[in-house]
């Protein structure tokens, strides 16, 4: 299995994209014990006041699809939902670098 890497935005609804962040970084702890799970880190965009963007790097993208069916994240998921405005993302395949 290969590493599993995404770049992931969110759009929060106008001026909520502080409250997004801090119930997505609140609930981070659940990722901190998710087996399978190297990084994800929350940003700021410092070029939209509305735009969260998140790096993840798993062990495998089975281990990302697990945590998507994980309760604790579909419950921060549910909670979070009425902040958001819109979401894309973007999967990669990560060669290599440092924190790799």
């Amino acid at each position: 299995m290969s590493k599993y890497a995404m770049f992931g935005k969110l759009t929060a609804h106008e001026g909520k994209r502080e409250e997004l962040a801090e119930m997505m970084l609140a609930s981070s702890a659940t990722l901190n014990d998710m087996e399978g799970c190297i990084y994800y880190i929350l940003h700021a965009a410092e070029d939209d006041p509305n735009d969260l963007w998140i790096t993840e790097l798993w062990e495998s993208q089975e281990f990302h699809a697990a945590s998507l069916r994980n309760e604790k994240v579909l419950e921060l998921i549910g909670r979070c939902r009425h902040l958001i405005a819109g979401g894309s993302a973007v999967k990669v395949r990560p060669l290599g670098g440092k924190g790799f």
